[in-house]
């Protein structure tokens, strides 16, 4: 994320894409509402009309997987009425001309018959934002759960280049993260790619320092795996697997062939505050210390480096995830996991990451400080990009659009896209042990269109059999508006209602994040029998 929360209230013009703000990042909303109070307009790209889309000026309701179509439109409308920065572009860009050059054919005509929305709201949206002195992108799993998931935040990132939208308050590019550490556990170097503090594996510089850190003179860095590569190898090269704090057989697509592969393992084990659908698969399950129970450290969306403070004791058995996972390694040979407290990790993390290199256990006591913070007397970063970036200019890179993996078509006519509900967070492995909460949200449903419902001669309220190429479920039906006419919408949340059996058509090449957005399926009635194809 460019630029800090408190930024929100500073654009004149905001561009939500891929995000429903208002019911995911509910607080963080606020900020935005505040600058439409101030007279800011607000651009919302979403399949369904989310809340978000009723305070919008404009309000692109595109074809579920045709972002990147959109994006082109916008940025060959920007480019044609003369709105480019071209003194950032000469001084801060490479790129460009080639760029340009490709843009010529993406029209806002062209795209209208991809993103079936109107070419005049495609280009109104553009001018908007091109005329902008102040213009921030807002996006979040809308724009990455995609098989051109990069392609989306390239796209976005060459309107923010061509306009010169970075580096300046009230401006940037601004990825909502889903969960309140998703941002730390980055830092700390949970990716396959990374050492802590985002430092290429590749680089053999890094490969030595950490070798001497960690006393593994012989570290392999060579074969590393996603988590995709990881379940598909479960079985055969992998045959051991440790989950700490994910509920995978929930979350992740293609949910029979996820189970197969956990049951195709050796040993699996589960750390965890609750026993998750996830753990009950597990040979062992470690009892880990929720929020309120935990000294540590967390970085936010805004990478704002915070203290996390116990404030009662551990339940039962429960340890700290550091605690246990240091001890697995000290039980298991591996030298340098001798620490006694949060303080010690934390502080091995601030000698290692130049990110963090001018922080410590005790200068983040206040949680002031927006990494990086390269030394001792530096103030934080709340704004990143303000003079140069970080590999010197920025690159604007020519993308074309593609279609998803699968598309609809006669036996799988609806588009399937999933998200998350205001109510149940996430896979409701803590909400849905909540009784209040449970009471506004007890079960799952299916948004579905009114005349989608009446052509299937279903009633709201009924159930239906929902199926794709993968699997099929039965759900609730409910008869809205806020979902187009041939798009369903449905959360990920109640493991009773499995809706990732049916998504997993594709992954993006280069994160491999799947394709959790767009899924073709087929709907039929429940007093209908199951096909051939619905069993398999």
């Amino acid at each position: 994320m460019s630029n800090p929360l408190a930024d929100m209230d500073k654009p004149e013009v905001i561009f939500a894409i891929g995000t429903n703000m208002t019911e995911c990042h509910p607080v963080a909303a606020t900020g935005l509402k505040k600058a439409l109070a101030k007279g800011a307009k607000l651009i919302v790209a979403d399949p369904r009309r989310i809340r978000l889309a009723e305070l919008a000026d404009v309000y692109l309701p595109i074809r579920v997987g045709s972002d990147v179509a959109l994006l082109l439109a916008m940025a060959h409308v920007i480019a044609r009425e003369g709105l480019v920065d071209k003194e950032f572009i000469a001084t801060r860009t490479t790129g460009f001309d080639a760029f340009l050059g490709h843009l010529n054919d993406f029209t806002p005509e062209w795209a209208s018959s991809i993103c079936e929305v109107p070419a005049a709201d495609i280009e109104q949206a553009a001018l908007f934002y091109g005329q902008a002195e102040r213009g921030a992108i807002y996006y979040t799993l809308g724009i990455t759960e995609h098989i051109c998931g990069v392609d989306n935040v390239q796209s976005l990132c060459n309107l923010v280049l061509m306009t010169g939208n970075i580096g300046r308050e009230g401006t940037g590019i601004n990825p909502m993260r889903g969960q309140n550490n998703i941002q730390g556990a980055g830092d700390c170097g949970a990716v396959p790619q990374n050492f802590p503090g985002f430092q290429p594996i590749t680089d053999p510089e890094n490969v030595k320092k950490f070798a001497q850190v960690y006393q593994q003179p012989l570290m392999d860095t060579g074969d590393y795996a996603t988590k995709v590569d990881a379940l598909n190898r479960c079985g055969n090269e992998i045959r051991a697997i440790l989950i700490d704090g994910e509920n995978t057989v929930v979350t992740d697509p293609d949910r029979n062939h996820c189970e197969h592969a956990l049951k195709s393992l050796d040993h699996l084990v589960v750390i965890d505050i609750f026993l998750t659908e996830t753990g009950q698969l597990a040979d062992v399950v470690l009892p880990a210390t929720g929020f309120g129970e935990t000294d540590g450290v967390q970085a936010n969306t805004e990478r704002r480096v915070q203290r996390l403070r116990a404030a009662v004791p551990p339940q039962g058995e429960a340890k700290p995830d550091w605690w246990i996972i240091a001890q697995i390694a000290q039980r298991m040979g591996t030298p340098g996991f001798e620490f006694t407290s949060a303080k010690e990790v934390f502080n091995e993390l601030c000698s290692l990451s130049p990110i963090y290199a001018g922080l410590d256990w005790d200068r983040i006591d206040k949680g002031e400080y927006q990494w990086p913070v390269p030394h001792k007397d530096h103030p934080g970063t709340p704004i990143l990009h303000e003079k140069e970036f970080k590999n010197g200019k920025g690159v604007f890179k020519v993308i074309g659009y593609r279609d998803p993996a699968e598309v609809i078509d006669d036996n799988f006519p609806f588009w399937l896209t999933t998200g998350r509900r205001l109510e149940a967070y996430h896979s409701r492995t803590q909400t849905g042990r909540s009784e209040g909460i449970d009471y506004l949200l007890s079960e799952e449903t299916l948004e579905i269109h009114p005349d989608d419902l009446a052509r299937l001669e279903v009633a709201d309220g009924e159930t239906v059999r929902m199926a794709s190429r993968r699997g099929e479920i039965e759900i609730k039906v409910e008869a809205t508006t806020r979902s187009p006419r041939g798009t369903v919408f449905t959360s990920f949340s109640f493991a009773e209602v499995a809706v990732n059996e049916l998504t997993g058509s594709g992954y993006d090449p280069v994160t491999q994040t799947a394709e959790l957005k767009v899924c073709p399926v087929r709907l039929t009635p429940l007093t209908l029998p199951a096909t051939t194809a619905d069993r398999n």
